[in-house]
């Protein structure tokens, strides 16, 4: 009986997380070269004066949608990114990096970002203006409860500005 209202506990769970998952924006293109994609980026940050932030992720992650959705509907945060950063999206997903050029390009970009997996889904990745890694922030640092918090978000792109890190 206890395996049977732990099975209904956890296909309910299931279907809120996916149900959840499904009524957030998708933010990642599954479909660009992500190699070529930070290279673009930091090429306008150069030209902008500005520091890229690469969240990794993919739409297969609640987590990396929710963060997203978290920081389109801040104005201050959103304000922050738009002066100080070129904000990307990142696409990593291993499970479908099953065939070989996938899986090598998977691969390239874990090694391109000094290997930020380690952290779990999202990431977030500093670049400076000449796409040198020069943070790693692990998300879990930055959430409250089932969302994020506002204080930590902003401290973590203010510590991370062009402005901050050259003082």
């Amino acid at each position: 009986m206890k395996k049977k209202i732990i099975l209904l506990l956890l296909t309910v769970i299931s279907a809120l997380n996916v149900n959840a998952q499904n009524s957030l924006k998708k933010v990642y293109n599954e479909d660009i070269n992500p190699i070529e994609q930070i290279d673009q980026a930091v090429a306008k940050a150069k030209s902008e004066g500005k520091f890229v932030i690469c969240q990794v992720g993919g739409n297969w992650c609640p987590w990396c949608l929710l963060f997203a959705d978290f920081i389109s509907n801040d104005t201050t945060i959103s304000k922050m990114i738009d002066d100080n950063f070129v904000y990307i999206h990142v696409n990593y997903n291993p499970r479908k990096s099953k065939d070989a050029e996938k899986a090598e390009l998977a691969k390239k970009l874990m090694e391109r970002l000094n290997r930020p997996a380690r952290f779990g889904f999202p990431v977030f990745v500093v670049l400076d203006e000449e796409g040198k890694v020069i943070h790693i922030q692990d998300s879990g640092l930055l959430e409250e409860g089932k969302g994020y918090n506002q204080e930590k978000v902003l401290s973590f792109f203010k510590n991370w500005t062009p402005k901050a890190v050259k003082l």
